[in-house]
């Protein structure tokens, strides 16, 4: 037993303090261990119970605080988790509609083409410009009859309608009283491109290459551009878009474009025609500059190769000269003298707003990316204008120096007839002193 002069400690310790001699004393008490711990006892201790304690009451509020930021961590990370492959989901769903839509316009563009066999659209740039006043005597003396629908659109284009039946003959070549695929179109521009419809294609090239010719500017049919694209004709539509390479035409005639007594088309087809016309002459236009400058590109190809290597150029003056008056002849059929960076030809501003006629010009420059072929094309041109820089600083360098030479020469020259005059002088006076010298001992 624990004796009575002895104090326990502290509660439930092994720690007495002596009264005798005020030391602490180690009892061992085996028979005070509890058996189990006890539902109170098995808690951690609380450092934090006393309120008075500042610093501990901090580290309270700090551990509650990023236990709530784990908390809140975690819960982000679940939704984060869960939301995922909603995503997946959403995108393959977006793919899955984009492909829906397109297999129905391909099913609709089918649709439409096993109702009416597919025609061509040829479109042809044989000259730089078409007199259209010319065209039109050449047309006439022919048999043919321009404008016969009477758009009034001269002088921006030149409409002519030819029966398919005519061509293999001379004679009647009128349209009037034949069914609609009986009868091709054809549109001159004055830009130098013709576009035929539903016409065969021998004809159309002879028509365009030899018969329009004496109507020509600059024509360059040995450079000749042509492009080809597919057209249907859909009754059951009122209006006309382009799908792919291939052209719809809407010809449901509604109250206010019924055809004129003995003509096969209105005159709302007509203007179509010459809407998507104008825009795929307008890429054809294109593809003469771009084969141009790409025959000019290939003939300056090898002028960074010597600047790299440090060579000498070997080009004349005039080589340079026609170099750079080529490449300001391209810059100016693109920007300057045609139409082709206008966002809307002149014959547009007049027409109707229900045709939208723009819309049809639009969809064709889209469908042949003809915005961004403009685009491409001035880029290669500051390329090759950096070129021509290049050579008309060499040819001034070159000029500068020839000049530089020429007054060093003619300096020179100068110095040898100064150094012959004043060698002409001295020799001169040497000998008049000399004949001096000779003739006082004479006289002396």
């Amino acid at each position: 037993m624990v004796s009575a002069h002895l104090r326990p400690l502290n509660f439930l310790s092994d720690r007495y303090i002596c009264h005798a001699c005020r030391k602490t004393i180690h009892v061992p008490q085996p028979w005070h261990r509890p058996l189990h711990a006890s539902s109170a006892l098995s808690f951690p201790r609380r450092r934090d119970y006393f309120s008075s304690n500042a610093t501990l009451k901090q580290q309270s509020v700090e551990s509650s605080h990023v236990k709530q930021t784990s908390s809140e961590t975690k819960a982000a990370e679940r939704r984060k988790n869960t939301r995922s492959p909603a995503g997946k989901t959403s995108l393959k769903r977006v793919a899955f509609e984009a492909e829906r839509s397109r297999d129905q316009d391909r099913s609709a563009l089918r649709a439409t083409e096993n109702e009416t066999e597919p025609k061509l659209v040829t479109a042809y740039a044989v000259a730089e410009q078409f007199d259209l006043a010319k065209v039109n005597e050449i047309l006439r003396s022919a048999g043919y009859e321009p404008d016969p629908l009477q758009t009034h659109l001269y002088p921006q284009v030149t409409h002519l309608q030819i029966p398919v039946s005519s061509i293999f003959r001379t004679t009647n070549p009128s349209a009037k009283g034949l069914p609609p695929e009986e009868i091709g179109d054809i549109f001159v521009f004055p830009s130098g491109t013709v576009v035929t419809w539903a016409l065969p294609e021998g004809f159309t090239s002879d028509f365009a290459t030899r018969r329009l010719i004496p109507a020509a500017t600059n024509p360059h049919v040995n450079g000749l551009e042509v492009e080809n694209l597919d057209f249907v004709e859909d009754s059951a539509r009122d209006h006309s878009s382009v799908r792919g390479d291939t052209i719809i035409v809407g010809t449901k005639p509604t109250i206010s474009s019924q055809p004129m007594p003995g003509q096969p088309e209105t005159l709302n087809t007509v203007l179509t025609k010459i809407a998507f016309s104008s825009g795929f002459a307008r890429s054809t236009k294109l593809a003469v500059l771009e084969t141009m400058l790409a025959d000019y590109i290939d003939s300056t190809r090898n002028i960074p190769t010597l600047l790299s290597r440090g060579s000498r150029l070997p080009f004349t003056r005039s080589f340079i000269l026609q170099k750079t008056g080529q490449l300001l002849s391209f810059r100016a059929q693109l920007n300057l003298y045609s139409e082709l960076t206008d966002s809307l030809p002149d014959l547009f501003w007049d027409s109707r707003h229900e045709l939208n006629l723009e819309g049809c010009y639009d969809q064709v420059g889209k469908a042949l990316d003809v915005n961004i072929r403009i685009r491409t094309l001035n880029e290669k041109m500051d390329y090759a204008q950096e070129i021509a820089s290049v050579l008309r600083e060499r040819l001034s360098e070159k000029h500068g120096l020839v000049l530089e030479w020429t007054i060093i020469t003619l300096i020179a020259v100068e110095v040898g007839f100064e150094i012959l005059r004043l060698w002409r002088e001295n020799k001169e006076s040497q000998e008049h002193s000399t004949g001096s010298k000779g003739s006082v001992k004479l006289l002396s």
